[in-house]
């Protein structure tokens, strides 16, 4: 069976094919960075307008010589993301949908990252720890099973990636932050300065991330002068504290719960020192840690075929809208 993927939640436009029995077998993405690149962020009318104009050529590179007819199926992001980039891909499956007379699947954008590390031909059995974690998110979940998921904790301000973002405008880097900070740190000193790390011994599993970029500012305000060194040194000091809130959190929701396997996914996720610190845990604590391939940690449409390939029950023909741009993981 050959599932189309169609993913618009935010400033990708993204187009895979997942096959049952071969894998992923086409996708091409279209990424909104450079668009987005001078306002710090994204501004939903301008990634809605840049989905119009891109998501046929992204459909056609990512279908290559595959024949239309062989698709069997069509999911699609339905939630959560910018409502108006949402009904761009939902349009666009509806419309193919009739022409194709193939049947639907919008999926939960979040759900699709709780899978993707999957794609790669590995495997967690059920059930296991998620550590979900994005510019827009920052959940553990406690996934049971496909379809039945409880959010254990979640950021009560900015999501980590967020904070990495404002960071790094703070500093005067690049959009997206994440990368920028993470290339900046390796020439710092990440005891250089001591960062608070939030709710780091609460009885929750919650996060917040609001006080550390605070903290951020005032030493920056602080300073008599700012070098390329000093900046180093704020990014990996900044870095540090953000990714032991990460992995402390996790670990004691792994030690409460007794979950032998932790999937550690989003656009945070491609963060190296996060990926390490992950991997002494597993070692540490015997555990098994799975990760997305770099490209699939951010939004990508690989994630919504193949969890739409898990979903080939729900497929149907309506054509009702289902954009939402919020989807609590825990609601249908």
């Amino acid at each position: 069976m050959i599932t189309l993927g169609i993913e618009t939640s935010c400033d990708e436009t993204a187009i895979a094919l997942f096959d049952s029995d071969k894998g992923l077998i086409g996708e091409a993405v279209f990424s909104q960075t450079d668009i987005h690149a001078e306002y710090g962020g994204v501004i939903p009318e301008l990634a809605s307008r840049d989905h119009c104009q891109k998501i046929i050529y992204i459909f056609r590179q990512a279908l290559g010589d595959i024949s239309l007819s062989s698709i069997d199926q069509i999911a699609y992001t339905a939630g959560p993301g910018l409502l108006g980039t949402l009904l761009i891909g939902e349009n666009f499956a509806q419309g193919l949908s009739l022409s194709l007379k193939k049947p639907l699947i919008p999926v939960n954008h979040l759900e699709g990252h709780l899978v993707a590390p999957f794609l790669g031909g590995d495997k967690l059995d059920f059930p296991f720890l998620t550590l979900l974690v994005s510019g827009g998110h920052s959940l553990i979940v406690d996934v049971r099973n496909l379809d039945d998921y409880k959010i254990l904790g979640q950021s009560r301000d900015d999501a980590v990636g967020e904070a990495f973002d404002k960071v790094a405008k703070l500093l005067g880097l690049g959009y997206p932050g994440g990368p920028e900070i993470e290339k900046m740190s390796y020439k710092g000193d990440p005891k250089k300065f001591t960062f608070p790390q939030p709710m780091l011994n609460s009885n929750d599993y919650d996060f917040s991330f609001s006080g550390l970029k605070t903290a951020v500012l005032y030493a920056v305000q602080d300073l008599d002068k700012m070098t390329d060194q000093i900046k180093a040194d704020i990014c990996a000091s900044f870095q540090h504290a953000a990714t032991e809130v990460l992995t402390k959190k996790i670990s004691k929701a792994l030690e409460d719960t007794g979950r032998e396997g932790i999937i550690l996914a989003g656009g945070v996720a491609a963060n190296k020192l996060l990926r390490e610190k992950m991997s002494n845990m597993q070692e540490s604590l015997k555990i098994k840690v799975l990760y997305p391939p770099i490209a699939h940690c951010t939004d990508n449409a690989a994630m919504i075929a193949y969890l739409g390939s898990l979903k080939a029950k729900e497929a149907t023909y309506k054509l009702n809208s289902h954009a939402r741009p919020r989807w609590p993981l825990e609601t249908k």
